[in-house]
């Protein structure tokens, strides 16, 4: 039997197609490698170039490989461009899901894991944030994950399928044995780009926003690195597989910190001061957002390893300082 990992060329995706492998998994890759790469999914994983929204090509992938579970990562990231693009994230968050549950429940698949979002929160009023705080996104991003999280909840009420939702706060990081990292060009996360810069892979980076009501009045987010996430899409496969009831979860260590905090954190890691621009904000981004992580540690046992801010941002510019080189 088979797990199938959609947007496995990714950089999240990739990470968790290391640990099934790890764990002795036969895995199917699903990427229309539009930002994925197939140098990023390692034999003896299957990669298949196409599209999830395509039910005749993952119809057949269920049935040949004998697929018993999915895990759903492929997707449109970037809040501003949901913001710019709104019917293109529906379509390829929503529509694409929506798809892709439809060949699930036809195939017989009844373990699927999805990559939600903590913006399906908005602004919360109150943080740390639960799972069962009111859902009030403020851009189609978290929009679009909230209607797949919707679809799910109605599939597994009317067939024999389960699933179990993460809700991830700010991934960052990399693996730590330096086998996979964010490799995506032009990507908009913020250590990584801080890292870019403090390379000299940019020349500045923007920092959106200085008036929020935070601390230094600038936006205040929960990062919790990437090996960590993947252990909780490990223990979700696990009790889903073990008969545990359709959940949501976050995915988060209960701490935020500030863009200007991350900052700092990059330049002490990387030795040295970098250019920083100070600018209006940014549409779609909330103020201030951080997991309240206590159901995913009780329910289903996840334990984080790596959750310190100046750990993840070691590994994030280790990973840059290898794609540096490679590309010298």
């Amino acid at each position: 039997m088979t797990v199938l990992v959609t947007g496995g060329a990714g950089y999240i995706g990739s990470h968790m197609v290391l640990a099934l492998l790890d764990a002795g998994e036969r895995v199917v890759v699903v990427d229309n490698l539009s930002t994925g790469f197939r140098s990023a999914v390692p034999p003896p994983a299957l990669l298949i170039e196409g599209n999830v929204g395509d039910q005749d090509l993952i119809s057949r992938i269920i049935a040949e490989h004998g697929v018993r579970a999915i895990v759903h990562f492929a997707g449109s990231i970037v809040v501003p461009d949901s913001v710019a693009d709104p019917l293109g994230y529906y379509l390829n968050n929503t529509s694409n899901s929506r798809t892709l549950i439809a060949a699930a429940v036809a195939g017989g698949v009844k373990a699927f894991i999805f990559s939600s979002t903590a913006a399906v929160y908005g602004n919360p009023a109150e943080i740390p944030v639960k799972e069962t705080a009111d859902l009030k996104p403020v851009s189609p991003y978290g929009t679009s994950k909230l209607m797949t999280e919707m679809m799910l909840a109605d599939t597994a009420f009317a067939h024999d399928f389960r699933y179990v939702a993460l809700r991830y706060f700010n991934v960052a990081g990399a693996d730590p044995a330096g086998r996979a990292g964010q490799s995506t060009p032009r990507a908009t996360h913020l250590i990584k780009v801080a890292c870019e810069t403090a390379l000299g892979k940019r020349a500045s980076m923007d920092v959106f926003g200085t008036d929020y009501p935070t601390p230094d009045g600038t936006c205040v987010r929960d990062y919790i690195h990437v090996t960590d996430l993947v252990a909780a899409h490990m223990a979700a496969l696990g009790y889903l597989e073990s008969g545990g009831t359709s959940d949501v979860f976050n995915c988060g260590y209960s701490s935020g910190y500030s863009v200007l905090e991350v900052i700092e954190a990059v330049k002490r890691a990387s030795g040295g001061p970098f250019a920083v621009t100070l600018g209006p904000r940014r549409p779609g981004d909330a103020e201030a957002i951080v997991a309240d992580s206590a159901k995913i540690r009780e329910r289903l046992g996840w334990t984080p390893k790596l959750a310190n801010l100046d750990t993840i941002v070691a590994h994030a510019l280790g990973w840059e300082r290898s794609l540096k080189q490679a590309a010298a």
